[in-house]
């Protein structure tokens, strides 16, 4: 029997006998590799290959050989005489600069110099395809400066089957982020299933479940750019019962787009009582949205055609609700026609609508003043929404203060402390983000399952405050009965959700002139505003309205409604 199938009576036997074997193998395999040489080019003869271009092939093919010969030789020589314990060690470093320079010589290396590409054309035509598909992920790459460029979210929001993702989609194809045969094979598609003007919106809705139904129902995200500005689209569902959705994508927003049908019928549906159109505009507002863009979408449409008088009426009954909302229709609205399938008055103006003398939407966003942010204060990140990918990621919008890789956070309100690994801004990976922007996080130090949406990540310095108990002002907006103590609703606070108790009613605020009742009130009913105290069923993450804004400022829904809206004014200390 052959001693080396034999079990050893030592292991330190075993790797001296070990090593004899290398030896001969590692002969053998180089004696083999020299008889193996001759029969390239016979292979080659068998194809009718011009004389020259054999040549050619068999010097490239001999070099690529003697290269992997001479690497493997190397190792070899200086695996062979060391011993089992220090064998790893040794052969790591060489192993790393044989790896370096194999990469920059031969084929496999890919598109590392023009010299490399020449051969790996000639040389093997598989090579062809991983050629052709090389450029693709470079269309990202020419963002490296995007961070640089002022940054700002915009939400898309109005009825359902106003157009939102569907001017979204014309938007990406317009600023060349949908390539055009992305959108032709979109529009087969959408053909085969007889909803052929819907391919715009597929640009946005990728889920399965949404394309077949035509319905946005998570809020899609794109970003596109301009000359001055870096923009990203926020495209947020318009169906009634995902308005949480909604909610969650305009608190990221800084701009929001109201989209309405110009349609007849579309328009008086999406305004009525019932309608979306409505309760995204009062939403938007208390998520904290200052300026407005309406957009009076499907102009386009033979009930339209563009007649001025449409688009007048349209203005004219969106103008007051939007004023008792919040708005200043002087400074913060502003209306202008479009068609989201055709393109008009997107990008360029168009000769159908000479009425109107404005920009188009995109110059104009373009034409917008900057938002002052502050990159100084306190990191404020709620988060949206979190999943696993080689560690934890997170998602959210940088509300203040800047963070940068491997900075040390705290993830309240669970005093979690973790570490950044990696920050992609739109996609684009990059060192440190300002306030306004949307990042993806990679965190180190806690798990997924750990994670709530509407947790914040904080500086250790400055965390924010977390608690059950607050004190607010609330705005009455919709509701049948009246409100009385123990009554149970959802709080949506930046993005956050949860149950919610009206515990006490504190007192009554007069509408104009401001003045607070003396006395308890019993009860309030719709219109009224009071201050009421507001215990939630779990801890979560707030400001007061004064210090922080964009964590101060709620809504209350019920039943599928918007009940109220409010903002925090003092928070309660919990009694032991």
């Amino acid at each position: 029997m052959d001693p080396r199938d034999t079990a050893p009576d030592s292991w330190e036997q075993e790797d001296d006998v070990e090593a004899t074997i290398d030896g001969q193998l590692e002969s053998a395999f180089t004696t083999l590799n020299v008889n193996a040489k001759p029969f390239v080019p016979n292979v080659n003869a068998a194809e009718f290959v011009p004389a020259f271009a054999m040549k050619a092939h068999s010097e490239n093919v001999d070099s690529a050989v003697a290269v992997e010969n001479i690497s493997t030789m190397e190792v070899s020589e200086s695996a062979a005489p060391v011993e089992n314990g220090d064998t790893e060690m040794s052969t790591e470093e060489p192993w790393d600069q044989k790896e370096a320079e194999p990469n920059e010589e031969e084929p496999g290396g890919g598109d590392r110099g023009p010299e490399a590409q020449a051969t790996t054309e000639e040389s093997a035509p598989e090579m062809m395809e991983e050629e052709e598909e090389a450029p693709v992920p470079k269309v990202p790459p020419t963002q490296p400066d995007a961070p640089r460029k002022e940054h700002i979210n915009v939400v898309f929001i109005g009825h359902v089957d106003a157009g939102k993702s569907t001017i979204g989609g014309q938007i990406m194809y317009l600023t060349g982020m949908v390539d055009k045969r992305t959108l032709e094979k979109y529009e087969r598609e959408a053909k085969e299933k007889n909803r052929e003007t819907w391919y715009l919106s597929w640009a946005l809705d990728t889920n399965q479940e949404e394309r077949d139904k035509g319905k946005t129902v998570e809020v899609g995200r794109a970003y596109f750019e301009t000359d001055k500005k870096h923009f990203t689209i926020l495209d947020a569902p318009g169906h009634k019962s995902f308005v949480p959705n909604m909610i969650g994508g305009a608190s990221q927003a800084d701009l929001a787009v109201l989209v309405i049908s110009a349609r007849k019928g579309e328009f008086e549906t999406g305004f009525e009582k019932g309608g979306q159109t409505r309760e995204h505009a009062m939403l938007a507002k208390t998520a904290g949205v200052k300026h407005l863009i309406v957009l009076v979408n499907k102009m386009d449409d033979p009930t339209v055609n563009w007649s001025l008088e449409r688009y007048e009426e349209c203005k004219e009954k969106l103008v007051p609700f939007l004023k008792k909302v919040g708005f200043n229709p002087k400074k913060d609205i502003h209306f202008m026609p479009c068609s989201g399938l055709t393109g008009a008055n997107l990008k360029e103006p168009t000769d159908m609508c000479s009425w109107y003398t404005g920009l188009p939407f995109i110059p104009h966003l373009d034409s917008l003043p900057n938002f002052n942010r502050s990159s100084d204060g306190p990191v404020r990140l709620p988060i949206v929404d979190k999943y696993k990918d080689m560690g934890t990621v997170i998602l959210g919008k940088l509300e203040s203060g800047s963070i940068s890789k491997a900075q040390q956070l705290v993830m309240m309100p669970n005093r979690h402390v973790v570490e950044v690994l990696s920050l992609l801004s739109d996609d684009v990976e990059t060192d440190d983000a300002g306030p306004g922007e949307n990042l993806k996080l990679r965190l180190k130090g806690i798990e997924e399952e750990e994670i709530l949406p509407g947790f914040i990540l904080c500086n250790a310095e400055n965390l924010c405050h977390s608690g059950r108990t607050f004190d607010a002002q609330i705005v009455i907006i919709e509701h049948k009965s009246i409100i009385c103590p123990g009554y149970n609703a959802v709080l949506h606070i930046h993005t956050c959700i949860e149950e919610v108790q009206i515990t006490a009613l504190i007192c009554l605020v007069d509408k104009k002139s401001g003045e607070k009742s003396k006395t308890r009130p019993r009860f309030v009913k719709q219109d009224q505003v009071c201050i009421a105290r507001l215990r939630t069923a779990g801890t979560i993450c707030l400001e007061t309205f004064k210090e922080f804004p964009q964590m101060g400022r709620f809504t209350l829904r019920d039943e599928g409604k918007t009940i109220a809206i409010g903002k925090v004014l003092k928070l309660v200390a919990e009694r032991d």
